[in-house]
Parts: C-alpha cells; structure tokens; sequence
C-alpha cells in the first residue's frame, strides 16, 4: 500500500504497519522527501487507535545508512545537520519526536547499515531486533559535527550506560550485532532472514494485551524516564492504572482470564 509515499512503503496485517523505508539502490539513505514522509506517516499516528504496532524496517541488505550525502546538492532534498528543508516541523528531530510521542510500540528490525540518522531512527523505536549483520554508529561525529544528534545523548546513555554511550559517540565506531545484544543495544539477534519472523512472535503477544493497556504502557514509560523519584513514578503509573481499570478492556481481561479464554477487546 503506497499512501501516496515515493520513498516508503506500508504494508498493514490487521492492525499492525510494517513500515519500510523504501529507497535500496541509496541504502536507505535519508533525504527530504523520505523524512517528509516520515514525518507525514507517525504524525497521522497519534489519534490512529486503529494502527496498534509499528514494524520499521529496510529494504534491501541495510536499515537506514544515514544521511544521503549526494542529496546535500539539491536544495529540495538537502538534510543540514540532520534537517529537512520543509521546515521545522518536517523534520528529522521532529520524526524522532513523533515516534515517542505516538502511542503505538514502534518495532525496528535492524540488519547491515544503521548510521547517524538510521542509528537514531532505530533508537527512538521501543524494541529492536537486529539481523546477523547490523552495524550501527554515531556517524555524527565523523563528519565533523557533535556525536550528539537527533536524541542520541538522551536515549544511548539510558540503553546502554554512560561509558559505552561515551564511546561510541565519541569514536563513531561500529557496534556489532553481538555487542549491542550484550550491551542491551537491541533485544535478540536472527538471521536477516529471521527477523520478521521475530518481530511476528513479539507481535501476536502485544496483539494478546489490551489496546489501551498497550498504549498507556508505552506512554507511562516514556513520562517515568523523565522522572527520577520513585513517588512520582508511581504516582504516575497508578494514573495509568486507573485509566485502564475504568476500561471495558480491564473487565473484558479479567472476565476472559476466569473463563480460561482469549479477550475479545473492543477496542
């Protein structure tokens, strides 16, 4: 299904989008009209409840490369520093915003290339699976720019720890399809091959949680890792709570968990 995208393509199983960046032949790399479309597509997310995951994805053998250098000619798809031409909302700082802020589990399954723009990509996503081989880095820092770019000092050092978050800003070097899962970069390491299949395992068990119970998960999360005292977290998800238990979701769950059955949400 093209949505009228050029440069992405969406394919949706139920309620599920498996959001592909669609350019191979330059490696996925970022240039105004893919970041335009990026924005367009999880912009239109946020008041989407039909839209219950996000599966993003590359096509071809790499996620995202980055930042298409030879775009950089062409006023119309230039990216300085890592910023659409459209202007400040059409951006990839603003794609980056609008993939936390939208309320449905972004899924990034990972493999060859994830740098500068693709790394961030994949780190604004909630889950990531990475194929046998992903190589990501800070490519910031090698282009003469500051390795902190489009979120990477917030989420990095919240993943991985400060010292590893350290160095691999500060070198731009590669980080591996190991070493992120023993880092905790990403959550499991397939095959290329076997990373939809992955990503379809992790997908038919949020399908099995609430609609709202999902949404309200993903967005007490992202309120708590601004907090940094343990009463206002929970203050926080008692909130959250209280929704969900206000829900016929909450006594749809309960009646089917009594009944030895599957819940049949409305919502």
């Amino acid at each position: 299904m093209s949505d009228g995208y050029t440069t992405v393509r969406v394919d949706r199983e139920g309620a599920v989008d498996w959001l592909t960046l669609n350019r191979p032949e330059r490696l996925n790399t970022l240039n105004g009209a893919m970041v335009r479309e990026l924005w367009t597509y999880f912009s239109r997310l946020e008041a989407n409840f039909s839209r219950r995951i996000v599966v993003l994805r590359g096509a071809g053998a790499h996620f995202c490369a980055g930042m298409d250098l030879k775009a950089q000619s062409d006023p119309g798809e230039r990216l300085p520093s890592g910023q659409a031409t459209a202007g400040p909302e059409a951006s990839l700082s603003g794609v980056v915003r609008l993939m936390r802020r939208c309320p449905q589990p972004i899924i990034s399954l990972v493999h060859g290339s994830a740098c500068g723009g693709g790394f961030a990509l994949a780190l604004a996503s909630d889950i990531r699976i990475a194929g046998e081989t992903a190589r990501m880095n800070d490519a910031f820092v090698k282009l003469g720019l500051s390795g902190c770019e489009l979120g990477l000092s917030f989420f990095l050092p919240r993943i991985v720890g400060l010292s590893i978050a350290a160095e691999l800003m500060m070198t731009g070097a590669f980080i591996d399809a190991e070493r992120a899962k023993a880092v905790g970069l990403v959550s499991s390491v397939t095959t290329d091959a076997g990373m939809a299949d992955a990503a379809r395992g992790l997908v038919a068990q949020m399908l099995r949680t609430s609609p709202l119970g999902l949404r309200q998960t993903k967005a007490t999360l992202n309120q708590a890792l601004r907090l940094s005292d343990l009463d206002a977290v929970i203050n926080l998800e008692e909130h959250a709570q209280i929704t969900c238990m206000q829900s016929g979701d909450f006594h749809e769950a309960t009646r089917a968990f009594l009944e030895k059955r599957e819940p049949r949400y409305a919502t």
